[in-house]
């Protein structure tokens, strides 16, 4: 910049013509923070010395008005909600103001329902944020006011990370612009814009907006526009930075869309990972800002959602891909009502169970008598309508479970064979008990068969991204790009193998993943489930009727046919044979 010439930036755009662009300029005096009133006309203006811009368009802009003295405006403003939905809370509360405090309570909606642990809410609800609920070694709750029907209201807390599709509402708190310009808060709402609210009379509009500017000052996602008139010198350097690249960082998804001729390459993180509570697994704790990565391709990969027993103190999931060489046994379920054995005989035909605890007979309730050691055959799911349906066929008895009944059962499994994951995925419905007998000795440790039982809940469809870092390729890892939100840029750093002779990549085949993230998962591939059916309500005959046919203990032929005509109206039941136990 030795010997050039100095402009002020309105001198310097007075005399450029447009068919000369692009050129670029260096700041050399001139620096403006956030706050400026220079940001009042909704255009970047934070340029520090040094600072290099390149000028690829121009355009006139017009003023409607003008004061002379801006502060002395009369008008009020209030801040209009950005239309764009927030993906979880995490987000739409990071895009508040800086001191979150100072503008709680704020509302917000969501246009799906809500499920978190037992509570369910439906879509559309509003709810008022009153604070962040923070407890060392748990994840951050969101406590919200829930304004019910007849004025009834509640308090719940939401998980930091609940993904959904939520809006924040407009609030009616109106502000001087002398409030605005001297609150750091309102200064910092990021993304946002505040609308004029006039006790004045403009005929020529109706609304003003003002726009707050917050970005890094070396690297800018988008193009920007500014205005001329900025008071800040500069010089033009195009001649002396040819060889300067203005880069833009891409979003894992737009690397996603890139062509297949750009793999591999590397790139340089810019933004780490802004969801990474998803993930368990050692590499995300690799990728932060300054990192370079090696891309070696993209695809889209199957993978199994496997679970730890409920039992176990702390749950634990994994995302296991196809390609997993271990062993599997299948494992007996378990089974805890009717209605669960219903649901499994309809992804498992010729659903065989024994009963493991003895269930007495209640004719009101259209229980019948089981004993432990018996088995069942499950048929089908029927409702009472024919007498004869609860006879002997065959030395079998037929006999009808009402949905709503509990009771403890056991699957009997028809073989003992050993199987793969990709022979389960293909033959088998899931959810799916097993346990690994063999592992897989590619890996290094095989996290899953340190578990005496393991459920298969499902299988997911992936768009990934396999990776390494730079500096060891031979190890990869598989980043799923709609569930880790990264910023990156492709350099021209060589790749650190010969041309043509890739290294043999050893890819991470276990990604262990939150309680967050299988919640999510549950919520897309139980959407569609209907919930069990509710037991019929009790009357004070059948209370009686119970309890003389437990004092005169009649056969079983008897009882079951009395079950049937009690219960003939009381809905769909699940049908099963029975024999003895051996």
């Amino acid at each position: 910049m030795a010997g050039a010439i100095a402009l002020p930036l309105q001198e310097y755009f007075a005399s450029l013509d447009k068919a000369s662009l692009p050129k670029i300029l260096q700041v050399c005096s001139g620096v403006y923070f956030q706050g400026s009133v220079y940001e009042l006309s909704g255009s970047e203006v934070c340029f520090s010395t040094g600072d290099l811009i390149k000028i690829i368009g121009l355009d006139k802009m017009f003023s409607l008005l003008q004061f002379a003295d801006f502060f002395l405006f009369l008008g009020l403003f209030k801040v209009v909600p950005d239309e764009m939905p927030y993906s979880s809370l995490e987000e739409m509360l990071s895009l508040r103001p800086v001191s979150l405090d100072t503008c709680l309570p704020f509302t917000f909606t969501n246009r799906s329902k809500m499920t978190f642990g037992d509570f369910t809410l439906g879509a559309g609800k509003v709810l008022t944020v009153l604070s962040i609920e923070q407890q060392k070694g748990q994840e951050d709750q969101v406590r919200c006011h829930l304004k019910g029907s007849q004025e009834t209201s509640a308090e719940v807390c939401i998980p930091m990370s609940f993904r959904g599709e939520f809006y924040e509402c407009e609030s009616e708190e109106s502000f001087s612009l002398q409030e605005i310009m001297s609150s750091p808060s309102l200064r910092t709402v990021r993304g946002k814009q505040l609308s004029l609210f006039s006790f004045m009379d403009f005929p020529l509009f109706t609304c003003l907006s003002l726009t707050f500017v917050n970005f890094s000052p070396t690297v800018r996602k988008k193009e920007m526009n500014f205005l001329s008139s900025l008071e800040i010198d500069v010089v033009d350097v195009t001649s002396t930075c040819q060889d300067v690249e203005f880069v833009a960082p891409l979003s894992l998804t737009e690397v996603m869309s890139q062509p297949d001729e750009m793999f591999p390459a590397v790139v340089e993180i810019i933004d780490g990972p802004e969801n990474g509570y998803m993930f368990k697994s050692t590499w995300i704790a690799e990728l932060n800002k300054g990192v370079s990565l090696v891309l070696h391709r993209k695809t889209t990969k199957s993978f199994t959602m496997v679970s730890t027993p409920k039992s176990r103190k702390t749950q634990q999931y994994f995302l296991v891909c196809q390609q997993y060489t271990g062993r599997f046994r299948k494992r007996p379920r378990e089974f805890n009502s009717a209605y669960e054995l219903y649901v499994a005989s309809t992804q498992t035909p010729c659903l065989n169970v024994s009963v493991t605890k003895n269930c007495e007979e209640d004719v009101a309730e259209g229980l019948p008598s089981l004993s432990v050691g018996e088995k069942l055959e499950i048929l089908s799911c029927t409702r009472m309508d024919d007498v004869e349906a609860a006879e002997k066929e065959d030395s079998k008895d037929e006999v009808f479970l009402p949905l709503y009944m509990q009771g403890h059962f056991v699957e009997i499994l028809p073989d003992n064979k050993k199987y793969k994951l990709s022979e389960l995925v293909k033959n088998c419905s899931f959810p799916l008990d097993v346990k690994v007998v063999s592992r897989d000795t590619e890996l290094k440790t095989d996290h899953l068969s340190a578990f005496a039982c393991l459920r298969l809940e499902g299988i997911i469809l992936e768009p990934v991204i396999q990776a390494s870092l730079l500096e060891k390729p031979e190890h990869c890892f598989e980043i799923p790009i709609q569930w880790l939100s990264v910023n990156v840029v492709f350099t021209k750093d060589p790749l650190l193998w010969p041309e043509g002779q890739p290294p043999k990549c050893c890819v991470e085949k276990v990604i262990e993943v939150t309680e967050s993230f299988f919640y999510e998962f549950r919520k897309q591939v139980s959407s569609n489930e209907v919930p069990p059916p509710r037991p019929p309500k009790r009357n004070m005959s059948s209370e009686k009727t119970s309890k003389k046919g437990k004092s005169t203990k009649k056969t079983s032929k008897t009882n079951k046919t009395k079950h049937r005509k009690e219960t003939e109206a009381s809905g769909p039941d699940a049908r099963a044979t029975s024999s003895g136990s051996s």
